[in-house]
């Protein structure tokens, strides 16, 4: 058994970050045709897709503000251009900010996790699902974390925007799943990447003493969970909210 996305094309938004580049590699890595998204990485975006190339498989790059739906649309259209319909669309893209408490925290993070959560997920809907409804197949795959389930200090204008993303991904899958349109999230826990690597502060013994497994889980291990969401082994698997936290977190029933 493998996972086999061939003849499907993926669009990963923030692809040119820590793990939008391990799972645009691993997408490509199962034969998918990518569009790499970034907002203002060009020079990374275009040094993926020379990269994504050695698997054989066709990529491109493109350029948008996730927050806005005029340029969401706009992107689609130059991807159906350029690489023909989406079939599979992984909303990864987040606006960064310093976190801070609520009583300190500026109103426009607020504002600015709202609109690349939620209306990023939203517009991403409205512009890709309407040809996957015409086809009878797509997949959407949001990445939201470990934090929308701890709600710790400091944390709230992410979880804020990252749960009001689990609410428009739950109805979304009972919305589309009619027309064979599967709908989850990966929520990862605190995830080891490429700045870690370097910066060798893989191991925080004070976060891994709370997770079963005792250690971070890894970039590579985030991108294989989407790559099952987007393929057909789970095809009947629609409406998850999947943490890949080494049981960090765990939804209860």
């Amino acid at each position: 058994m493998q996972i086999d996305l061939t003849n499907r094309t993926v669009l990963i938004t923030g692809a040119t970050g820590q793990l939008g580049r391990v799972m645009t590699r691993t997408l490509a890595s199962c034969g998918a045709n990518v569009a790499i998204h970034f907002n203002s990485s060009a020079a990374k975006a275009a040094e993926l897709r020379d990269e994504i190339h050695r698997y054989g498989v066709r990529a491109a790059i493109f350029r948008a503000d996730v927050a806005s739906f005029e340029e969401i649309v706009a992107m689609r259209n130059q991807i159906n251009d350029e690489l023909g319909s989406v079939d599979i669309v992984i909303a990864n893209a987040v606006a960064q900010y310093e976190w801070t408490t609520i009583l300190e925290q500026s109103p426009e993070d607020y504002a600015s996790q709202f609109d690349t959560c939620v209306m990023q997920s939203v517009y991403l809907a409205k512009a890709f699902a309407p040809n996957m409804i015409e086809r009878k197949w797509g997949r959407f795959v949001g990445i939201n974390t470990e934090c929308s389930m701890q709600n710790f200090p400091t944390q709230s204008a992410y979880v804020a925007g990252k749960r009001g993303m689990d609410g428009v991904y739950r109805v979304l899958a009972k919305e589309i799943g009619e027309h064979g349109i599967t709908v989850n999230q990966v929520a990862p826990g605190w995830t080891i990447s490429d700045r870690d690597r370097e910066n060798h502060t893989e191991v925080s013994e004070s976060y891994q003493s709370n997770v079963p497994l005792k250690r971070r889980g890894t970039d590579q291990e985030i991108a294989n969970v989407v790559a099952f969401l987007a393929s057909d082994l789970a095809s009947f698997i629609t409406g998850a909210y999947v943490p890949v936290s080494g049981g960090n977190v765990m939804p209860t029933i």
